[in-house]
């Protein structure tokens, strides 16, 4: 097999928390906002929440992100940045984050109306 013609998903959702490190603070606050500020400037879907952030869009584009946001904080003078994340795709149906949300909240919805 040529894996060098393999394609990336064409949809995908990544939830990532960057840490900025030796930072000399527990907060990271201003570096998550700037990181927020290049997010909403990629224009893809995204939701922050308490610990990371959710992204949709292609592959490509939504790793490309990743990738600026580590660059970014580097640019701002922290020398060393780790991201954990989670991926996802799917080909069987076009499912956007906010749809399996509404999937669980739905059923506790159900639940609570028939207790």
């Amino acid at each position: 097999m040529d894996y060098s013609t393999l394609k990336t998903p064409e949809l995908c959702y990544v939830d990532f928390c960057l840490l900025p490190l030796g930072t000399g603070s527990p907060s990271v606050a201003n570096e998550i906002a700037e990181v927020q500020k290049l997010i909403r400037s990629s224009g893809l879907k995204h939701t922050m929440h308490s610990a990371g952030t959710t992204i949709e869009g292609s592959w490509d584009d939504v790793m490309g992100i990743v990738g600026k946001a580590h660059t970014l904080v580097h640019q701002k003078g922290v020398a060393r940045v780790q991201t954990s994340m989670r991926a996802g795709s799917r080909t069987d149906k076009v499912q956007h984050f906010e749809d399996k949300v509404k999937k669980v909240e739905d059923l506790l919805s159900k639940d609570a109306q028939s207790a």
